[in-house]
C-alpha cells in the first residue's frame, strides 16, 4: 500500500558556509515536495549564517 503523503525531513550543517547557504536553501525550498521540514545544524559556525536563516523563516 503506498503513502498518502510523504514527509521529509532535511538536515544541512552549517559551519561558515554563508556564501553557499542561500543556494542550499532555495534548492530545498523550491523542490515539488512541499510537506518537508528543513533542519539547519550549527557547529559554531562564525559567519552570518543565523540572519540568512532568519529571513527564510519569514516564507513559512
Amino acid at each position: 500500500m503506498l503513502a498518502q503523503s510523504v514527509k521529509l525531513s532535511i538536515i544541512i550543517p552549517v559551519y561558515n558556509v554563508e556564501k553557499y547557504l542561500h543556494q542550499a536553501l532555495d534548492s530545498v525550498v523550491n523542490q515539488t515536495l512541499k510537506d518537508i521540514e528543513i533542519i539547519c545544524v550549527d557547529d559554531r559556525s562564525t559567519d552570518n549564517f543565523l540572519e540568512i536563516l532568519k529571513g527564510y523563516l519569514n516564507l513559512c
